[in-house]
């Protein structure tokens, strides 16, 4: 007869089952209600899953203040994903589809993604379950009414902004270069405005953008990313110096998902006078603007969009531009000073501009398989780099803790129980206890490299969503906007560098 042994079991069956589940919170401004409910979420699903005997709750990802149109905007949101990819979780619970994706598409998306996961989502508001496989015609409907609510919100936003345009009441958030902010109101940087007049006072006797953008990257290092190229013509023609302020230069397009474009006339623009203190005077100002408004119609040398990018591959000096016979070539330096000290020739101008605009036309035709894609690789690969870190989850919740706090000293100051100096010391310990708590989550969860890099493709993006047809002659600014140099491998062959790391090689 067999002889059977019975092992006994190690684990047992309700712990081998337990789900392991996460939790996903986001609220859609840093308004105090709109925190409160935030922190309720998250005590809500902490204490949800402490007596649990199925379910164990393994973290809870929470973004605040941050829109649900765009998911590549919501870092918790993506760290949840990533987590998800490397199976660390089984079912998610979230309070409804709107605070789960206010984007249709990118709510089915996901929710397919995670169904071949093997994970399924709860949506408690709408009481939507994705195991259950009838569903997904119910997330198409409400997802498609989260995001008719998205677009509702957005229109009613803009609508508040139009009036306040018109009665010129208007919030400033930021300072340009040469002010500063104080109590939301622009005070002149004495030593920041000096430069800005150093800048006019250039410009005005001839100097032109890329030259001026040399010597303040040079004279004033401190300063030197705020003297690109760009930034220079960004100073020169900001109103924001004369003690102006033209509101509503971008705008936000009405189409899912959401982006800020360029205001070239498709909606009014509202200029405010007298706003703050002036820098600069307006016979400077006007003149600035002429000059700019002619180089526009002129071929002026030394703004050529060529000037110092243009590079030697063979020895790393700069082209300079030439004119032979009608004719304007740029050529190595070295070369021309002694043939024998680079071997590489010149390049006649007309076909750098060719080759800029088959580059160009290619990208525009392609851009969706190229940089769309690359922008999602860039974004998984930074939430990977920095997620699964028990420090973040840790440091979130102390965060959350302390922002409680400082709503119940709000209350208890409303209602009478604190007086005025107890709660400013109090609130101001937390804050600082905050803020630096904030600071070091920033150092798992941030890099500027990285984040820098995400913008300029974003540009990229946008610059080629905007262009409706191929170009067929070379267009200056175009070429401004997305080249930052171009290497010369030889007479034949060019590479160009564009933002964000991209490099495109060109045939000539």
């Amino acid at each position: 007869m067999t002889t059977v042994t019975i092992i006994q079991p190690t684990i047992s069956e309700e712990q081998n089952h337990k789900l392991r589940c996460a939790a996903y919170c986001r609220v859609s401004s840093n308004s105090e209600d709109q925190l409160n409910s935030f922190m309720a979420q998250t005590r809500y699903y902490e204490k949800a899953f402490e007596k649990s005997d199925r379910e164990q709750l393994v973290d809870i990802y929470a973004d605040e203040g941050i829109t649900g149109t765009r998911e590549d905007k919501r870092d918790e949101f993506q760290r949840m994903i990533s987590d998800c990819r490397k199976g660390k979780i089984d079912r998610i619970y979230t309070k409804s589809i709107s605070r789960f994706a206010r984007n249709t598409k990118d709510c089915l998306k996901n929710i397919r993604e995670l169904k071949s996961l093997g994970i399924t989502v709860f949506f408690e508001k709408e009481n939507i379950d994705t195991a259950k496989l009838t569903d997904e015609m119910m997330i198409t409907i409400m997802g498609g009414l989260a995001q008719e609510e998205s677009v509702s919100i957005s229109k009613n936003l803009k609508w508040s902004y139009q009036k306040r345009f018109e009665k010129g009441i208007v919030n400033v958030f930021s300072a340009p270069f040469g002010f500063k902010l104080n109590n939301g109101a622009l005070i002149i940087d004495k030593i920041q405005a000096q430069i800005v007049e150093e800048i006019f006072d250039m410009f005005l006797n001839g100097i032109g953008y890329q030259r001026i953008s040399e010597i303040c990257q040079s004279k004033y290092k401190v300063y030197k990313d705020k003297f690109s190229y760009y930034g220079i013509r960004y100073i020169l023609s900001n109103e924001k110096y004369i003690g102006d302020s033209v509101y509503q230069k971008t705008f936000t397009t009405n189409n899912l998902p959401y982006r800020k474009i360029q205001n070239n006339g498709q909606l009014n623009k509202y200029c405010i006078q007298n706003t703050h203190e002036a820098i600069i005077s307006i016979e400077i100002f006007e003149k600035a603007q002429k000059l700019i408004e002619s180089r526009k119609h002129k071929n002026i040398v030394s703004e050529s969009p060529f000037r110092g990018k243009l590079i030697c591959a063979n020895c790393g000096t700069k082209y300079k531009r030439k004119d032979s016979r009608n004719k304007i070539y740029w050529v190595c330096r070295k070369h021309d000073n002694l043939a024998e000290l680079c071997m590489n020739k010149r390049v006649e101008e007309k076909f750098i501009k060719q080759s800029f605009i088959r580059l160009h036309n290619k990208l525009w035709h392609d851009y969706k398989q190229i940089l769309v894609p690359l922008q999602t690789a860039l974004q998984d690969l930074k939430f990977r780099k920095f997620s699964g870190k028990t420090q973040v989850m840790d440091i979130s919740k102390e965060i959350a803790k302390l922002r409680e706090q400082t709503h119940v000293l709000a209350r208890l100051k409303t209602k009478g129980f604190l007086d005025e100096a107890k709660y400013i010391e109090q609130t101001t310990e937390l804050t600082a206890k905050i803020n630096k708590l904030q600071a070091e989550l920033k150092k798992f969860t941030r890099s500027d490299d990285e984040d820098e890099t995400l913008d300029q493709i974003e540009m990229l993006i946008d610059f080629f969503e905007r262009r409706d047809k191929p170009i067929t002659e070379f267009e200056e600014l175009a070429f401004e906007s997305i080249v930052e140099k171009i290497i010369v491998i030889n007479q034949h062959e060019l590479e160009f560098h564009l933002i964000g790391g991209l490099k495109f090689k060109e045939k000539i």
